[in-house]
């Protein structure tokens, strides 16, 4: 119950800065996901009392956004470039090699709940494929062995930072 009220209370904070409540049904969201770990029922349920809309509604803002996940994921969320850019330098072969390591194909979660592996369109870094991001940071110029660190990093529970890329 404690954790259901912070976060409600959190939300309700998040409201407050606009000036219709329902313009922060984003990052409403986004504190639901941080907060279980993907977008829950029960939090959208929440949600929609804090904003003044029903369920319903923050469901179809959930679901038609990505980057919103509607059951559990791993603790690191590998998502792979694979558009054209990233293609040319190796990105199949970076994804291969993710899926070997990791025993997982894109879509999938180890079963430990460690990595979930995805492929994505564009990351906007095209000078510095191929890469992927990390929990949203970037990894760049990726490699077997860059891979081989940040895998590791991340089973050692080692925030992955970002690789300088400007």
């Amino acid at each position: 119950m404690g954790v259901e009220r912070e976060l409600r209370e959190r939300m309700e904070v998040i409201a407050a800065r606009f000036p219709q409540r329902l313009s922060a049904i984003i990052p409403i969201l986004y504190l639901v996901q941080e907060h279980s770990g993907y977008v829950t029922k029960e939090g959208m349920e929440v949600a929609a009392e804090v904003l003044g809309t029903t369920p319903a509604y923050v469901d179809s803002v959930a679901s038609f956004y990505t980057m919103f996940y509607r059951q559990p994921v791993g603790r690191y969320i590998l998502q792979v470039c694979r558009t054209l850019p990233c293609a040319l330098m190796g990105a199949e072969g970076i994804i291969a090699y993710v899926q070997e390591k990791l025993g997982i194909k894109p879509g999938e979660t180890t079963p430990d709940q460690q990595f979930t592996l995805e492929t994505v369109e564009c990351l906007a870094a095209c000078h510095v494929a191929p890469l992927m991001m990390v929990n949203q940071v970037y990894k760049v110029q990726l490699d077997q062995a860059k891979l081989d660190t940040i895998i590791d990093e991340c089973k050692h529970g080692t925030t992955p930072y970002s690789d300088e890329i400007y």
